[in-house]
């Protein structure tokens, strides 16, 4: 292990560019290595070098003996009691590694930029230039930018299986590699970083890696929180800065002030689809924690700015409106008598200090001069900081006014009081629950459960039209419907305390037609969040999300029927003519397979925006992805870019979800190339034609719809109509084991039963990914392709074609080819051991593996390579050097698992397999 760790890979695989990674991940290695040894003593450390060597072996030659040795060195360490230091050393290994490759992409970005090399695909550069190149004109671009709305959305994840203890030991352990990297060191300052990086890798040793006990969900706040504090806050106002100055170099006769068009959502703390945690009162603490977090970063950077700007009126000129807000300072000491900017900044300060008090009850950490009154607005605060900036600029220090100055009037604009907006987010049928209550109870309705749609829709809508309200505090209601109309009031009160940005969501899981949508308006009416009338006032946009194919064929016509009701386009008036609609990729997936869920939602958003041209509404689609590809997961860019024409128009918001918002954004340089990625590609995908080919809508379309409905059939086939499937499932991954894993507030399944309809798509994809067989991300494709052959014996060329010249078609393929390269047949079959019923399993598997290799050779047929990851040679060295750490994880997992099935009840080997687990997780890197 301390000689040749994590990347020992051949010369041939390597280039020059990777030899700097292959040094970090060395010595990360050694320095674990003797971690191990010291800690777990000499026995201990050779056993994990033993099956190392032996993995590395397997994973090169292939040989049967290679594995035959590394499972008996397994079962070996097992029967000694070692198990769980294994498990942790090569779960480390993973982590280490993962931290080497994220800092390698910063050095080479760095590197080309040193070089002065053009910047590449997902850079707003990058984007300006194409833009350019096609003709879009500045005003064409303004136009856009005005109405965008680019928003990735935090959520809380059920298979986020790191600790912030062991993600802040990872960062620091990033930190003094880039200090290594950025820094001319002398030698015994080298040895300095060393030691601290082994300071760092032996407190992550003694760390615990798991958590005792479930998550809480103010806990997940706090962890959605710590992103902004390592990432946002700073990033995304570096991220507007960047932009405008290339805007203004580019097109220097016009005003770009940018609109505040990308913003940080968030679920945290507002998503109560089966998580019975989120209530009225946790969602008071999320808004009063995320409040509290910006108002200190204000502070903080309000502090920094007195430092830099101790300007003294005796030596520059000031403006009057500055005058003024200096004198207004509760401030005055004569030391500072001279410095307006100072006293207006300690003033400033003041006012930051009540307002954290009074909207927060939280304490400033450096007291104020003096007592000020609080600000009732962020732009009055943004108001304030603006008049210094307009007074450098006018006075010849505009150079003072476009640092940390402009960044900061920036992030008061784009975060406010609020931090990030909070989506509340409800099951549909919780919805038709309480509002059949409140019906009932109010004499309106007796059974609205027992009418049909159409009657359900005119009941609403009559019930819309009168403001009489049906909700009486004098009535007492079910649990479920009472803690249903606490969230709309105490929603209405924060909206009043925080701003109206704050709450600004309502969305309805489950959407299968008009009237989930209606039931949510009367809801928001009982909470005085829509007033009725001749022009109704609507407080929050309410949000449908299709997520089975059922849905999703529907979508268009349920939005069409929708808009067509007056009163539902009066209130949409309110919101600017807009209209979110929020489309599912997990419950798809686990509907209806990959390929189709992908075909589906790609076919709704074109219907859905004709409906919403026809109808004269602006769309913005929510994509409802997850980090796994078979949760449509896979690179942003490539996935914006393959949308349908017309769908994107300048807005768009996505999920980012589990060890991906950690991948993403624990480190500030590699956010802000994901933020810059995610505006270029919006705009990209809003004012270029990417889809000019006319043959995809003449033709590519039709061919697509028979080869999804193959695979939607084959799919299905395998998961819902083959008998003994779900005992497979739950017998052959460890699903069952995940669901009391303390890794999020959320319960694994929807209802209590093993039914894989009842199962939500996190954990059916991440059970998947952990027996290495990633079976959403690609079944079906395979049988689906053969059959299309079959059919169309000269349609090769023609799906050639597709891939070439589609993007839509060559970004699914694409995805898929990642998957199949992290999946381990080998590995899979381990798991399919555990299987009791030895013809169930053989029957099952033997379908599952003859399908894998169906998918490759389609694959590999279409896109003309010759083996996996092909065209991606260093995303394929990278899950080669993993697979030495993944599979002996793997195999010690199987065992760990058939220990405890059959009964042992040492806490070591359930601790063992959540260890697993986590190391698992980690060199998949996006499993969930």
């Amino acid at each position: 292990m301390s000689s040749v760790p994590l990347t020992d890979v051949s010369e041939s695989h390597a280039s020059v560019d990777d030899a700097a990674l292959r040094e970090d991940i060395r010595l990360l290695g050694r320095l674990l290595g003797d971690t191990v040894r010291e800690r777990e003593g000499e026995e201990v450390f050779q056993l994990i070098e033993q099956v190392r060597q032996r993995a590395i072996r397997f994973t090169r030659s292939q040989d049967p003996t290679a594995a035959a040795e590394m499972e008996a060195a397994l079962a070996g360490g097992l029967s000694r009691d070692h198990g769980n230091a294994v498990v942790r050393a090569f779960s480390y290994f993973l982590h280490l590694a993962n931290i080497a490759e994220d800092q390698h992409h910063i050095r080479n970005s760095r590197s080309q930029a040193r070089r002065g090399a053009a910047a590449g695909p997902g850079s707003l550069s990058h984007t300006l230039d194409r833009l350019a190149q096609v003709g879009v004109t500045a005003a064409a671009l303004d136009k856009t930018l005005q109405v965008a709305q680019v928003s990735p959305v935090l959520t809380a994840h059920p298979t986020e299986v790191q600790r912030k203890s062991i993600l802040g030991l990872q960062q620091k352990v990033a930190a003094l590699l880039e200090q290594r990297d950025r820094v001319a060191l002398t030698p015994d300052e080298l040895l300095a970083t060393e030691d601290a990086l082994k300071d760092a890798i032996l407190t992550l040793w003694q760390t615990r890696m798991l958590r005792p006990e479930r998550l809480k969900v103010i806990d997940e706040v706090g962890n959605g929180i710590s992103y902004y504090r390592e990432t946002f806050f700073t990033e995304l106002p570096r991220l507007y800065c960047q932009f405008e100055d290339l805007l203004h170099a580019r097109h220097p006769g016009r005003d770009w002030a940018l609109p505040p068009f990308f913003r940080i959502g968030a679920w945290i703390g507002g998503d109560r689809d089966g998580n019975p945690f989120v209530t009225a009162s946790v969602l008071a603490e999320a808004m009063r924690l995320q409040s509290t977090a910006a108002l200190d970063f204000y502070l903080d950077e309000l502090h920094e700015l007195g430092g830099e700007l101790p300007l003294s009126q005796l030596l520059v000129e000031v403006a009057p409106e500055l005058r003024l807000l200096a004198a207004r300072s509760p401030d005055d000491s004569p030391h500072r008598a001279d410095e307006p900017y100072r006293r207006a900044l300690t003033g400033v300060y003041a006012r930051l200090a009540a307002t954290s008090q009074h909207l927060d009850q939280h304490a400033a950490l450096r007291e104020a001069v003096g007592v000020a009154e609080p600000y009732a607005a962020s732009s009055e605060l943004r108001a304030d900081l603006q008049v210094l900036a307009d007074s450098l600029t006018a006075n010849g220090s505009q150079r003072l006014a476009r640092g940390r100055l402009r960044r900061l009037i920036r992030a008061v604009q784009v975060f406010g009081f609020h931090l990030a907006p909070i989506d509340l987010r409800q099951n549909s049928d919780v919805h038709e629950r309480t509002v059949a209550e409140l019906l009932d109870k109010a004499g309106a309705c007796a059974d609205y459960g027992a009418l049909d749609e159409p009657a359900r829709i005119a009941l609403l809508v009559a019930e819309l039209a009168t403001p009489r309200p049906l909700h009486s505090p004098w009535i007492a209601y079910s649990e479920e419907a009472q803690g249903e109309l606490e969230i709309f009031f105490a929603a209405r009160k924060l909206k009043e305390r925080y701003g109206d940005a704050s709450l600004p969501n309502c969305i309805i899981s489950k959407t299968d037609g008009v009237s989930d949508l209606l039931e949510v308006a009367v809801l928001l009416k009982e909470a005085g969040l829509l007033v009725t009338g001749e022009r109704p006032q609507l407080a929050m946009n309410i949000i449908p999300l299709f997520e089975t194919i059922g849905d999703l064929r529907c979508s268009g016509d349920t939005m069409a029927a929708l808009l067509a009701i007056p009163f539902w386009r009066a209130m949409l008036r309110s919101r600017g003519d807009e209209q979110e609609v929020m489309l599912g990729y997990s419950d798809s997936n686990k509907d209806g397979g990959f390929l189709t869920s992908g075909w589906e939602v790609y076919k709704a958003e074109v219907v859905l925006a004709r409906v919403f041209s026809r109808h004269g509404v602006r769309m913005r689609l929510f994509h409802g992805r997850g980090g796994s590809v078979g949760r449509g997961g896979g690179p942003s860019y490539q996935a914006i870019l393959a949308q349908p024409a017309g769908a994107v128009s300048g807005q768009i918001r996505i999920t980012e979800q589990g060890e991906v918002i950690a991948a993403k954004y624990g480190k500030p340089e590699v956010g802000r190339r994901n933020l810059e990625t995610l505006a270029a590609a919006t705009l990209e995908a809003t004012l270029l034609d990417n889809e000019g080919h006319i043959e995809i809508a003449e033709g590519f379309h039709a061919e697509l719809e028979r080869i999804s409905e193959l695979a939607f059939q084959a799919y299905r086939g395998l998961v819902y109509e083959t008998p003994g499937f779900t005992q497979y499932f739950w017998a052959s991954t460890p699903i069952s084991e995940i669901a009391h894993l303390n890794i999020g507030s959320r319960p694994a399944s929807r209802k209590p039963s093993e039914r894989i309809e009842d199962l939500r798509a996190i954990p059916w994809v991440f059970s998947w990914a952990q027996c290495r067989l990633m079976l959403p991300g690609w079944y079906g494709f395979g049988s689906a392709i053969e059959q299309w052959l079959k059919e169309n014996p000269q349609g090769l060329p023609r799906l050639q074609r597709m891939h070439a010249v589609w993007p839509f078609f060559r970004s699914q393929l694409s995805n898929m080819d990642m998957i199949l390269a992290k999946t381990d047949l080998a590995i899979a079959s381990r798991y399919a051991e555990l299987v009791p019923d030895a013809e169930l399993r053989a029957r099952i598997f033997d379908t599952i593996q003859t399908e894998w290799r169906r998918t490759r050779d389609a694959l590999l047929t279409i896109n003309g390579e010759t083996e996996l990851l092909a065209g991606n040679p260093g995303l394929a060295q990278a899950v080669r050097n993993r697979l030495p750490y993944m599979n002996p994880l793997n195999h010690l997992q199987v065992e760990l698992l058939r220990r405890h099935r059959q009964g042992e009840t040492d806490e070591r080997v359930r601790r063992g397999i959540h260890l697993s687990i986590n190391g698992v997780a980690a060199g998949l890197r996006n499993s969930g």
